[in-house]
């Protein structure tokens, strides 16, 4: 069976979470550091252009002969904007954890090799989308923003108020209504503020091949490559997550909606 959900674990320095072998995934993998100051973390990204999200703390990271410092700065991922790094495939990059860090390292596969640059919070746009208990607010990282400056990954940050709903009406994106649906994997990794609280991942196919639930708790993943995926923030707690997606369509978001659903959006 395709191993989709990953259940958080305590660990120091760098763990993977998804890979291309056990996943099924054939274009996205994910990774998470975890470093005290003082550690550094360094890796060759081979086939895949990366970006590190920073979390928690901040950070020095260099990569192609250029080093940026000072990075960073959140103390948790609900306190402001994202900064993030882009890394090029065939290359390598040092991470190195001025304070506590914590990062996603986000891998897309990639032929195209293009120039490292960092995306700062007052770079990332801001949507808030929805209404009524499906309101919630997707900050665009490596969107439309990043056209012509990296290959296949789009990413960004979606914030679930309390009891709400995010990929709302259900969507997805696995290309099985060409050419209007892209075919776009996607993973998600959750934070919940307060942290010992939880939401609920939903996915299913219209066929009923796929029909579960999962409970998201803080720092849980979760790895979509087919199916419609609505997330819920349980009363009371705000649910986090980090997504990205690549696929063989190109970087064009267009989900479909759910068929059944689709009048919640008049």
């Amino acid at each position: 069976t395709v191993r989709r959900f990953s259940k958080a674990e305590r660990f120091n320095g760098y763990r993977d979470i998804f890979t291309f072998e056990e996943q099924g995934l054939k274009y996205l993998a994910f990774g998470k550091a975890a470093l005290e100051a003082g550690q550094t973390y360094r890796a060759d990204t081979e086939q895949c252009e990366a970006v590190i999200v920073l979390l928690k703390g901040k950070a020095t990271v260099s990569t192609g002969g250029k080093t940026w410092n000072g990075l960073g700065g959140r103390r948790t991922v609900f306190e402001g904007k994202a900064t993030a790094v882009y890394v090029p495939c065939q290359s390598s990059f040092v991470i190195e954890a001025e304070t506590e860090l914590e990062v996603g390292i986000c891998k897309a596969k990639a032929e195209k090799r293009f120039e490292p640059f960092v995306v700062y919070p007052e770079e990332v746009v801001v949507h808030r989308r929805g209404k009524e208990t499906w309101k919630r607010e997707v900050h665009d990282i490596i969107a439309d923003n990043a056209d012509g400056r990296v290959h296949r990954i789009v990413l960004g940050e979606t914030f679930n108020e309390p009891g709400s709903w995010s990929s709302y009406p259900p969507h997805k994106h696995d290309g099985e209504h060409a050419p209007e649906e892209p075919d776009l994997e996607e993973i998600y990794y959750y934070q919940v503020d307060p942290e010992q609280g939880f939401g609920v991942q939903l996915h299913y196919t219209k066929d009923g091949e796929i029909d579960d639930a999962y409970i998201v708790r803080q720092g849980d993943s979760f790895a979509i490559d087919k199916g419609y995926h609505p997330v819920a923030a349980a009363g009371g707690y705000r649910v986090y997550y980090l997504w990205f997606m690549a696929g063989p369509t190109g970087r064009t978001l267009k989900p479909y909606d759910d068929p059944d659903h689709r009048w919640l959006t008049r």
